[in-house]
């Protein structure tokens, strides 16, 4: 499919409508529902399609969805591992006994696996998309011309080419009426979207100023030693994805995006420019591509900021935040994933502990919180019940270009515009549609067995 005409910005008109729409939508849930399958039967079929932590996650909270909304079943499987296969398989099922209807036949261990467990679903199933972020435009453009739902997770993208090719996909899926849901969870918090409104209605002010943290010790595959053969160049790197920017974009991109995510929506647009920091303090004998600590300073159009700090390290202070300031006082977006205690305070003196509720908090989400993970699944399959619009793809994209950016302008020393991110022609893996099992990795190892950790810079600077 060719690209579309690369996209800027969107206005801030624009971004809070979409996220009014959002909540709208959100507030329909729990109601009885007409059919999907009216031909047939109302059930929706999904295929999982990547089995790790995220696709057993993700699987799980589609099987968790009430039977209010009709039922969902999981159909088919799909991953490059048998091992991680069969581990989500057998928990799954130990849970979801009455949900899970996969057959040994329904089980791909291959590249091109997706396209067997797709063609088993019905226009209107779902396609869970939890592989590594380099396969999504792959899986999307063929989950549109089997005319599926899809959910794929976050991120969507690590370069400028695939961002514009999953824009015009997402453009694509949009008018087939296709509902597409994206893992930013965040927007599906019911505590999140309540802050938003309130941020909205200006409670505290203006926002001047925001700052978000994701500091903790080595997690995932971030710090990922060297190949021991006993794997291939490429299945080790897939296995160890959040360690090579092809892959993932790396730890900043896999992990950082939340935060960064839900201060531009609190702000209500997208930063037009970031400047960076970074390095890596403890590498060890590890062969990745990360830095082990990021400071970001994103700049929006109106000269607002937002800092972000993320660090992988043991032994230092841990943090993951988000706060906002405002010309009136200032907020906590989030204190974690969940629960994230989004409170106002009456002042910019803003109390960290997430179970503080004392004179200075004019305003604090109600306890408990619903999970978000479960939410943003109510959210998706409430829109297919009802075929209302539903597309998070643009804004996965967006979302994406611009965690992208910060760590582009710290792996490469400059300052990086919104639209030279988009823009950039440099492809991580432009051609994936040929793997098999034995195919060489796009990211070769140098003879020492370790991985370039710069990425390609701008026309003026091309490497440190």
């Amino acid at each position: 499919m060719e690209d579309s005409k690369p996209a800027t910005s969107p206005t801030r008109r624009e971004f809070i409508g979409s996220t009014s729409r959002l909540a709208a939508a959100s507030a329909l849930s729990g109601i009885a529902l007409p059919h999907v399958h009216a031909a047939e039967d109302n059930t929706i079929k999904a295929a999982v399609i990547g089995c790790g932590g995220r696709g057993a996650g993700a699987a799980a909270n589609a099987m968790s969805v009430s039977e209010s909304f009709g039922p969902v079943r999981l159909h088919a499987m799909v991953d490059v591992f048998e091992d991680r296969l069969d581990r989500s398989f057998n928990a799954l099922s130990r849970r979801f006994k009455d949900r899970i209807n996969v057959t040994p036949e329904r089980k791909f261990l291959s590249f091109d696996g997706y396209r067997h467990a797709m063609d088993l679903l019905r226009p209107g199933d779902i396609a869970i998309f939890t592989t590594p972020l380099a396969f999504r435009p792959l899986h999307f453009e063929y989950a549109i011309k089997k005319r599926l739902n899809v959910f794929m997770e976050k991120p969507v993208t690590a370069d400028g080419h695939n961002s514009r090719r999953m824009l015009a996909l997402a453009e694509e899926a949009r008018k087939q009426n296709l509902k597409v849901g994206v893992g930013l969870m965040g927007r599906h918090c019911r505590a999140r979207q309540e802050l938003w409104r309130r941020i909205q209605e200006g409670e505290i002010g203006e926002i001047l100023l925001m700052r978000a943290y994701r500091m903790h010790g080595p997690i995932g595959s971030c710090a990922t030693p060297g190949n021991n053969g006993s794997l291939s160049d490429l299945m080790y790197q897939i296995r160890r994805f959040h360690g090579f920017l092809w892959l993932s974009g790396g730890a900043f991109s896999d992990f950082n995006i939340h935060n960064i995510d839900e201060c531009c929506w609190m702000k209500g647009s997208w930063p037009v420019k970031a400047r960076a920091l970074g390095g890596r303090h403890y590498r060890g004998d590890n062969v990745d591509q990360n830095f082990d600590h990021y400071a970001v300073e994103y700049t929006f159009e109106d000269g607002t900021k937002l800092l972000f700090d993320g660090r992988t390290m043991v032994g230092c202070h841990s943090e993951s935040a988000s706060y906002a300031h405002g010309t009136k006082c200032g907020a906590v977006i989030s204190n974690n994933y969940h629960p994230v205690h989004s409170r106002i305070f009456k002042d910019q003196r803003i109390n960290p502990n997430p179970r503080h509720r004392g004179a200075d908090v004019i305003w604090a989400a109600a306890q408990p919180e619903p999970n978000p993970y479960d939410m943003e699944w109510e959210d998706l399959i409430d829109a297919i019940r009802r075929d209302q619009p539903y597309n998070e793809a643009k804004r996965g994209v967006e979302a994406s270009v611009v965690t992208s950016m910060g760590r582009f302008a710290a792996h490469t020393g400059q300052e990086i515009t919104y639209d030279e991110m988009l823009n950039h022609e440099h492809a991580f893996a432009p051609d994936l549609s040929r793997l098999d099992m034995d195919s060489p990795s796009p990211l070769p190892a140098d003879a020492d067995g370790r991985y370039p950790v710069p990425e390609p810079g701008i026309k003026r600077n091309r490497e440190y």
